[in-house]
Protein backbone atom coordinates (compact mmCIF):
# COMPACT_ATOMS: atom_id res chain seq x y z
CA UNK A 1 0.00 0.00 0.00
CA UNK A 2 1.22 3.39 -1.57
CA UNK A 3 -0.09 5.48 1.42
CA UNK A 4 1.46 9.53 1.33
CA UNK A 5 0.70 11.48 4.90
CA UNK A 6 1.98 15.24 4.22
CA UNK A 7 1.26 18.40 6.06
CA UNK A 8 0.32 22.09 4.57
CA UNK A 9 1.72 24.72 6.78
CA UNK A 10 1.97 21.94 9.23
CA UNK A 11 4.84 19.75 10.39
CA UNK A 12 3.07 15.56 10.60
CA UNK A 13 5.08 14.16 13.70
CA UNK A 14 5.60 10.15 13.46
CA UNK A 15 2.99 9.67 15.80
CA UNK A 16 0.01 11.63 13.86
CA UNK A 17 1.14 9.92 10.32
CA UNK A 18 1.53 6.28 11.88
CA UNK A 19 -2.12 7.03 13.58
CA UNK A 20 -3.39 7.75 9.77
CA UNK A 21 -1.49 4.55 8.02
CA UNK A 22 -2.97 1.78 10.72
CA UNK A 23 -5.85 3.68 10.26
CA UNK A 24 -6.27 3.53 6.81
CA UNK A 25 -4.36 -0.35 6.39
CA UNK A 26 -7.05 -1.44 8.92
CA UNK A 27 -10.00 0.11 7.00
CA UNK A 28 -8.99 -0.93 3.73
CA UNK A 29 -8.28 -4.85 4.84
CA UNK A 30 -11.61 -5.18 6.46
CA UNK A 31 -13.86 -4.09 3.13
CA UNK A 32 -10.97 -4.43 0.51
CA UNK A 33 -8.10 -7.23 -0.52
CA UNK A 34 -7.13 -5.42 -3.37
CA UNK A 35 -4.01 -3.23 -3.69
CA UNK A 36 -4.62 0.77 -2.00
CA UNK A 37 -2.46 3.77 -3.00
CA UNK A 38 -3.36 6.91 -1.80
CA UNK A 39 -2.51 10.85 -0.46
CA UNK A 40 -4.16 12.12 3.20
CA UNK A 41 -3.57 16.11 3.61
CA UNK A 42 -3.77 17.14 7.20
CA UNK A 43 -4.18 21.44 7.43
CA UNK A 44 -4.42 23.77 9.35
CA UNK A 45 -7.67 25.74 8.83
CA UNK A 46 -9.07 29.25 11.12
CA UNK A 47 -9.18 27.53 14.82
CA UNK A 48 -9.23 23.88 13.42
CA UNK A 49 -7.49 21.81 11.13
CA UNK A 50 -8.75 20.09 7.73
CA UNK A 51 -7.95 16.59 6.41
CA UNK A 52 -8.43 15.36 3.19
CA UNK A 53 -8.23 11.86 1.80
CA UNK A 54 -7.94 10.31 -1.42
CA UNK A 55 -7.46 6.74 -2.09
CA UNK A 56 -7.63 4.84 -5.11
CA UNK A 57 -8.75 1.02 -5.52
CA UNK A 58 -7.13 -1.23 -7.94
CA UNK A 59 -10.81 -1.55 -9.32
CA UNK A 60 -10.44 1.97 -10.43
CA UNK A 61 -12.45 3.82 -7.61
CA UNK A 62 -11.34 6.80 -6.73
CA UNK A 63 -12.92 7.74 -2.78
CA UNK A 64 -12.61 11.04 -1.50
CA UNK A 65 -13.08 12.51 2.00
CA UNK A 66 -12.94 15.56 4.40
CA UNK A 67 -12.87 16.24 7.64
CA UNK A 68 -12.60 19.41 10.28
CA UNK A 69 -12.48 19.47 13.59
CA UNK A 70 -10.41 21.18 16.48
CA UNK A 71 -7.72 18.61 16.82
CA UNK A 72 -5.77 16.73 13.65
CA UNK A 73 -6.35 13.62 15.03
CA UNK A 74 -10.19 14.21 14.93
CA UNK A 75 -10.35 15.41 11.82
CA UNK A 76 -8.75 12.72 10.47
CA UNK A 77 -10.68 9.99 12.43
CA UNK A 78 -13.98 12.52 10.83
CA UNK A 79 -12.84 12.01 7.03
CA UNK A 80 -11.78 8.31 7.73
CA UNK A 81 -15.08 7.11 9.22
CA UNK A 82 -16.37 8.57 5.64
CA UNK A 83 -13.70 6.42 3.85
CA UNK A 84 -15.45 3.69 5.95
CA UNK A 85 -18.84 4.37 5.10
CA UNK A 86 -17.92 4.68 1.26
CA UNK A 87 -15.86 1.13 1.11
CA UNK A 88 -18.86 -1.01 3.35
CA UNK A 89 -21.57 0.64 0.31
CA UNK A 90 -18.85 -0.29 -2.15
CA UNK A 91 -18.25 -3.62 -0.44
CA UNK A 92 -22.06 -4.76 -0.55
CA UNK A 93 -22.93 -2.85 -3.85
CA UNK A 94 -20.22 -5.39 -4.98
CA UNK A 95 -21.61 -8.33 -3.30
CA UNK A 96 -25.05 -7.88 -5.00
CA UNK A 97 -23.92 -6.34 -8.55
CA UNK A 98 -21.21 -8.69 -9.17
CA UNK A 99 -19.35 -7.43 -12.53
CA UNK A 100 -17.84 -10.59 -14.85
CA UNK A 101 -16.99 -8.18 -17.21
CA UNK A 102 -14.80 -6.06 -14.72
CA UNK A 103 -11.75 -7.21 -17.07
CA UNK A 104 -12.34 -4.89 -19.74
CA UNK A 105 -10.91 -1.61 -19.51
CA UNK A 106 -9.93 0.12 -22.53
CA UNK A 107 -7.84 3.73 -22.33
CA UNK A 108 -9.30 6.64 -24.09
CA UNK A 109 -7.39 9.70 -24.75
CA UNK A 110 -8.70 12.87 -23.31
CA UNK A 111 -8.35 16.30 -25.09
CA UNK A 112 -6.57 19.44 -24.86
CA UNK A 113 -9.43 22.48 -25.30
CA UNK A 114 -7.20 25.67 -25.92
CA UNK A 115 -8.29 28.84 -26.18
CA UNK A 116 -8.00 31.11 -29.44
CA UNK A 117 -4.80 33.38 -29.59
CA UNK A 118 -5.88 36.51 -27.91
CA UNK A 119 -4.46 38.83 -30.65
CA UNK A 120 -6.27 37.95 -33.52
CA UNK A 121 -9.80 38.19 -31.49
CA UNK A 122 -11.57 41.24 -30.40
CA UNK A 123 -10.40 42.37 -26.91
CA UNK A 124 -14.34 42.25 -25.25
CA UNK A 125 -14.97 38.54 -26.38
CA UNK A 126 -15.01 35.69 -23.42
CA UNK A 127 -11.96 33.51 -24.02
CA UNK A 128 -12.40 30.02 -22.13
CA UNK A 129 -9.65 28.82 -20.03
CA UNK A 130 -7.24 26.16 -21.08
CA UNK A 131 -8.42 22.48 -19.47
CA UNK A 132 -5.58 19.82 -19.20
CA UNK A 133 -5.46 16.64 -20.95
CA UNK A 134 -5.52 13.17 -19.17
CA UNK A 135 -5.83 10.12 -20.23
CA UNK A 136 -8.40 8.21 -18.07
CA UNK A 137 -9.99 4.70 -18.10
CA UNK A 138 -13.09 3.96 -19.85
CA UNK A 139 -14.96 1.05 -18.49
CA UNK A 140 -17.84 -0.73 -20.00
CA UNK A 141 -20.46 -0.69 -17.42
CA UNK A 142 -24.24 -0.91 -16.90
CA UNK A 143 -26.16 2.69 -16.21
CA UNK A 144 -26.75 0.83 -12.30
CA UNK A 145 -23.19 0.23 -11.93
CA UNK A 146 -21.86 3.86 -13.14
CA UNK A 147 -24.25 5.26 -10.67
CA UNK A 148 -22.89 3.26 -7.90
CA UNK A 149 -19.59 4.75 -9.17
CA UNK A 150 -20.33 7.96 -9.08
CA UNK A 151 -22.17 7.58 -5.90
CA UNK A 152 -19.18 5.92 -4.29
CA UNK A 153 -16.43 8.86 -5.89
CA UNK A 154 -18.03 11.43 -4.89
CA UNK A 155 -17.07 12.47 -8.50
CA UNK A 156 -19.63 14.88 -10.33
CA UNK A 157 -19.72 13.08 -13.97
CA UNK A 158 -18.81 9.54 -14.63
CA UNK A 159 -18.28 8.50 -18.48
CA UNK A 160 -18.17 4.80 -19.71
CA UNK A 161 -19.03 2.52 -22.46
CA UNK A 162 -22.33 1.17 -21.94
CA UNK A 163 -22.32 -2.66 -21.44
CA UNK A 164 -24.92 -3.63 -24.57
CA UNK A 165 -24.72 -0.92 -26.62
CA UNK A 166 -21.23 -0.54 -26.44
CA UNK A 167 -21.70 3.25 -26.82
CA UNK A 168 -20.25 6.11 -24.79
CA UNK A 169 -22.48 7.05 -21.74
CA UNK A 170 -22.28 9.90 -19.04
CA UNK A 171 -23.69 9.71 -15.93
CA UNK A 172 -23.72 13.05 -13.74
CA UNK A 173 -25.28 14.77 -10.22
CA UNK A 174 -27.62 17.18 -10.95
CA UNK A 175 -28.71 20.65 -8.98
CA UNK A 176 -31.39 19.10 -7.64
CA UNK A 177 -28.90 16.33 -6.59
CA UNK A 178 -30.48 13.56 -8.93
CA UNK A 179 -28.60 11.87 -11.25
CA UNK A 180 -29.02 12.18 -15.31
CA UNK A 181 -27.69 10.23 -17.68
CA UNK A 182 -26.72 11.19 -21.25
CA UNK A 183 -26.77 8.48 -24.02
CA UNK A 184 -25.30 9.34 -26.91
CA UNK A 185 -26.58 8.65 -30.35
CA UNK A 186 -24.69 6.01 -32.45
CA UNK A 187 -23.89 9.29 -35.08
CA UNK A 188 -21.81 11.36 -32.81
Amino acid sequence: MALRVSGKNINIGEALRAHVTDRIQALTGKYFDGGVSGHVTIEPEGAGYRTDCSLHLTSGILLQADGRAQDPYAAFDQSAARIEKRLRRYKSRLKSHHDHDAAKVELVPSYLLEAPDQESEAPNEFNAAVIAETTTQLRRRSVSQAVLDLDLSGAPVVVFRHASTGRINVVYRRNDHHIGWIDAPESV
